[in-house]
């Protein structure tokens, strides 16, 4: 009988020995299988949620007032989402149509680092400045070196950025553009031939459907001389006394009737001239301005 309870003690402490050796390993945490692999299931990160930012929703634009010397108009665009600015685009518009300079600069045709011995290209470099505001959400986190708008701020970014920040903050200044019917774009047409020296051109910018910026001008037959708004606006070119205002305050009187009735066929005009009581301010004749719109906007119905 001793012998009997002896060997029931070991095998009972042998199982007890035995459990508690198990009990010592960890157990391996349990691996979901994708069934149709046979391997084993990729966990998806956890999304987070954007944190709702201080704009409202919409499509913000803004331009320069004028084409400069050389030509060139610099605009900046700006989608913004649960009040975030999401994507932000800074481009330049040429007096004389064609290409704007995002698409010049990719094609080869402006040439900074072949020309000028830039680090990169002006499309390259516009945009390290888009991403830097869509990191920064504010067009005012920016310092500048110089009074030209040089910056240290963004890696890559040698040209001048001021333009670009100005731009985009009165953007964001006039609040969101309204829903239109038309279709997105930029619209352009201009004389076909040359009268008195000058072609006249009209620039039409369409942002959510909306007719968002126009500009009115006159490209000289000589080609060594600014357009008709820049040579207007610096004394340049003056106007006969009698008139109300010289060439470019009236342009820019005749722009916003546009942008303010959205259609170019709602203006009357008193003679053949292209005379016009319905603008206030203006004594120059407008019929062309708003007859070269309505062909620019075909292409937007």
């Amino acid at each position: 009988m001793k012998k009997i309870k002896s060997l029931v003690t070991v095998m009972t402490l042998g199982a007890v020995l035995v459990l508690s050796g198990c009990g010592s390993q960890s157990t391996p945490a349990a691996t979901a299988v994708d069934p149709a692999k046979n391997e084993p299931a990729k966990t998806e990160p956890a999304k987070t949620e954007t944190a709702q930012g201080k704009y409202k929703d919409g499509v913000y634009y803004a331009e320069a007032p004028m084409y400069g010397k050389d030509g060139w108009k610099y605009t900046a665009s700006l989608t913004v989402d649960k009040g975030n600015i999401v994507a932000a685009d800074w481009n330049g518009l040429n007096v004389k149509g064609g290409k704007d300079k995002d698409t010049f600069s990719k094609d080869g045709e402006y040439g900074m680092k072949e020309k000028g011995k830039a680090q990169a290209e002006w499309h390259e470099q516009a945009q390290k400045a888009e991403e830097y505001l869509v990191k920064t959400q504010d067009p005012t986190k920016v310092t500048y070196k110089d009074d030209a708008g040089h910056t240290d701020d963004i890696a890559g970014a040698s040209i001048k950025v001021k333009d670009f920040f100005g731009l985009a903050k009165t953007a964001l200044d006039n609040g969101p553009i309204a829903k239109g019917s038309y279709k997105d774009g930029v619209y352009y047409a201009a004389d076909e031939a040359f009268t008195k020296g000058w072609k006249y051109m009209t620039s039409i910018v369409v942002k959510n459907g909306t007719i968002a910026s126009v500009d009115w001008n006159g490209i000289p037959e000589d080609a060594t001389k600014a357009n008709k708004d820049f040579q207007s606006t610096n004394g340049e070119y003056k106007l006969a006394p009698g008139n109300q205002g010289e060439w470019a305050v009236q342009a820019q009187k005749a722009e916003a009737h546009l942008l303010k009735t959205q259609d170019p066929t709602k203006i009357t005009l008193k003679d053949d001239a292209g005379h016009s009581d319905d603008i206030a301010g203006v004594s120059v004749t407008v019929g062309e301005f708003f007859k070269l719109a309505q062909k620019a906007l075909e292409g937007a119905k």
